[in-house]
């Protein structure tokens, strides 16, 4: 994810670098055969292009909705499993006497602490189509790496150990009944959300309609000079390109908005919201063990971010 306070120009007409060539020279080669050769005839009244122009403004805006609101709705499943985490550190902190209990009850706080931070890394090189297994060493002992390699969905054996230490939790007294109901339940909710962001990543935009939304975009740009040739002369040419390049970066920017986990600069930030949740379950783990928390990095400060 881009997180930059200023938009630099090269990165914003890089996007479209190619659509905006072939404008320009079409734009320029209508102009010539205007100027040059007299073909008067070549223009055509401007409403058409008006027209066109307002149908396909309304279809632009019916996609970036749609986009966004594919965007907004990853974003939001991942603040919420950054709110559950720390709400299972916490109730396992809180349920559980760990200053005064036994070592197996902290080393199994400590052991389903870190199992979460490793799940969330795990759902996050998922949904990016990446390994998830390199580096869950830091995380899981070597029984819980080999038993998830038998997984082809490696985060629902992640939440799966987490039911089990749960249920044996509750059987050696750890915890009472109503406890481990609880904690079942956000357990469940860590299952709802992986399910929402698996149904973003595998329901696909209909491709149907950005193909035909393309077309109509590329009538209106093959139009647009015939309109303002005989109106303008050879100003059209920046004209055609200027309008041209605005409806080109609305299309740019729903496309990429409507794909959150494709590993682009535009995608919901797994990694750093992850990074986030490691830091401070980590620091929780400090506060209660004494331990020295190292997070692989820092959660990046809040900045604008543009989208492109």
């Amino acid at each position: 994810m881009l997180l930059k306070e200023n938009i630099p120009i090269k990165y914003v007409f890089g996007k479209i670098r190619n659509e905006v060539l072939m404008v320009t020279v079409y734009a320029v080669l209508i102009a010539l055969m205007y100027k040059n050769f007299h073909f008067t005839r070549i223009s055509i009244p401007i409403a058409v292009p008006t027209i066109l122009g307002t149908v396909i403004s309304l279809l632009l805006a019916f996609k970036s909705n749609q986009a966004y609101d594919r965007w907004w709705e990853a974003r939001t499943l991942w603040g919420a499993i950054v709110n559950d985490c720390r709400s299972l550190t916490r109730q396992l902190f809180t349920y559980i006497d760990t200053h005064y209990g036994t070592a197996e009850e902290r080393a199994f706080c400590e052991r389903m602490a870190k199992r979460q931070i490793a799940w969330c890394y795990v759902l996050s090189r998922q949904l990016r189509g990446h390994d998830p297994m390199p580096g869950l060493e830091k995380w899981l002992c070597a029984e819980d790496v080999e038993y998830i390699k038998n997984y082809s969905n490696k985060a629902v054996a992640l939440l799966e150990l987490q039911g089990t230490d749960l249920r044996h939790a509750y059987k050696l007294g750890w915890i009472n009944e109503f406890q481990q109901v609880e904690m079942d339940a956000t357990l469940t909710r860590f299952s709802n959300h992986m399910g929402g962001c698996e149904r973003i990543k595998n329901t696909v935009f209909p491709s149907t309609y950005s193909v035909y939304i393309h077309f109509s975009l590329m009538l209106f740009v093959a139009l647009l000079p015939f309109g303002l040739i005989e109106f303008f002369g050879l100003v059209e040419i920046p004209m055609v390109i200027a309008i041209a390049s605005s409806f080109f970066l609305i299309e740019k920017m729903a496309i990429h908005l409507q794909d959150p986990f494709e590993n682009k600069p535009t995608d919901t930030p797994t990694t750093a919201i992850s990074r986030t949740i490691e830091r401070d379950i980590m620091q929780m783990l400090k506060q209660y063990y004494k331990e020295e928390a190292k997070p692989e990095d820092q959660a990046p400060k809040n900045k604008v971010f543009y989208i492109l």
